[in-house]
């Protein structure tokens, strides 16, 4: 049983994960509308997205360390404080660079969340794999639900009410995060997996080679997917508006995640997990063309297919940095691993928006295959220096 103040922290880190989620995919469901709202194209749009997602991801990496010198409630409070703030710059926002500031900002802020709201979860529930369990279907309800409640605010009362809402629950979390966690809070060792006593470099490096091309997998087709199902999927959803057929087919696909992870965890335990980092990049790549190739029907199937099998790679990716990393440099390894799947792979909404400008958005996902084409070669060759 969790205690009363388990049951708050999870609660409060439960709901800024969240926020954190579906506040990072309100942009690309809401592309098209502001296609219209500031003149601009998708590679343009696609720029401003990755400069937001890029911050998310770099950012991770001095979070890490701060969290150590200024403890994780305080770097909460920091994130929910300048998320908020971030939230109001966009609500603002009166052309592209205002917005792009104001993206940037929620990119830089969100990226602290992680290094904040897992320490304090390790260090302050004794129940710490029920407590990171719960926290992961948090972050994936945020993830299934921004979408579709982007795309519903754009189409009825407008899309800076998306943003507005996200700066409303920012601030009330900031309050119940000062009221409700107190400052100084008793540690709980944590036994987990037996750690090397030395950081093994070279597995590890093959394998951060195999989450950033994984990274860049993940934005580019999350990014691009809601346009594609709005100009692909009009015949399946005719009673529903473009924007909201988008963001209502990804919200599917995110939502398919959330098994995913549930299998990926029972399986890392249970079957070598080399083989099933090879085996779930493999899949991954026929999926990804049949966006690129296959009729609207099929394309819908793939992409809740393809939500069940990408997700299933986290926590078994997870658990491999750990069996790599010493138990000291275990922070630094989540955080450089967390670095490339986010900010490198941010990468990929600029790259995508000049495809999807010059052959079309079904190319993205072309090029997203080829890249987990490559993450196949890598993780067989990681199978075999491990």
């Amino acid at each position: 049983m969790f205690t009363r103040e388990s049951k708050i922290i999870l609660a409060l880190t439960g709901v800024s994960h969240f926020s954190v989620h579906a506040s990072m995919l309100i942009f690309p469901a809401i592309m098209i509308t502001l296609q219209k709202e500031f003149g601009v194209g998708l590679d343009t749009l696609g720029w401003m997205y990755m400069l937001s997602s890029f911050l998310f991801g770099l950012g991770a990496l001095p979070a890490g360390w701060f969290e150590q010198r200024l403890g994780g409630r305080r770097l909460l409070l920091i994130f929910q404080i300048g998320a908020a703030l971030s939230g109001l710059v966009i609500i603002l926002a009166s052309d592209r660079f205002v917005m792009t500031a104001g993206m940037m900002l929620m990119g830089l802020s969100a990226s602290i969340y992680h290094p904040a709201g897992l320490t304090i979860i390790s260090r302050r529930i004794r129940q710490t794999s029920r407590g990171m369990g719960y926290h992961g279907i948090a972050g994936s309800l945020g993830l299934a639900a921004g979408p579709f409640l982007a795309a519903w605010f754009a189409t009825t009362i407008g899309w800076r009410y998306a943003y507005g809402t996200m700066m409303v629950l920012w601030v009330f979390l900031a309050v119940a995060t000062a009221v409700l966690i107190t400052p100084r809070y008793g540690m709980t060792d944590v036994h987990g997996a037996p750690a090397p006593a030395q950081t093994r470099l070279k597995p590890l490096f093959v394998y951060y080679v195999v989450a950033a091309l994984i990274g860049l997998t993940f934005t580019g087709f999350i990014t691009y997917m809601p346009v594609f199902f709005s100009e692909n999927l009009g015949h399946l959803f005719s009673e529903l508006d473009g924007v909201i057929t988008g963001g209502f087919a990804t919200t599917l696909v995110l939502i398919a995640g959330m098994p995913g992870q549930f299998i990926g965890g029972k399986w890392g335990d249970r079957y070598n997990k080399c083989r099933l980092l090879i085996l779930i990049s493999a899949v991954h790549v026929p999926l990804l063309l049949a966006f690129r190739y296959g009729p609207g029907e099929w394309v819908l199937l793939s992409g809740l297919i393809l939500g069940v099998v990408h997700f299933m790679y986290q926590p078994i990716g997870n658990a491999m940095i750990a069996e790599f990393t010493s138990s000291a440099s275990r922070g630094i390894g989540y955080g450089f691993s967390f670095f490339l799947s986010f900010g490198i792979g941010s990468f990929a909404s600029g790259i995508g928006g000049i495809i999807a400008v010059n052959y079309g958005v079904p190319s993205v996902f072309l090029f997203t295959a080829f890249l987990m084409a490559a993450a196949v070669a890598v993780a067989l060759y990681l199978r075999k220096i491990v």
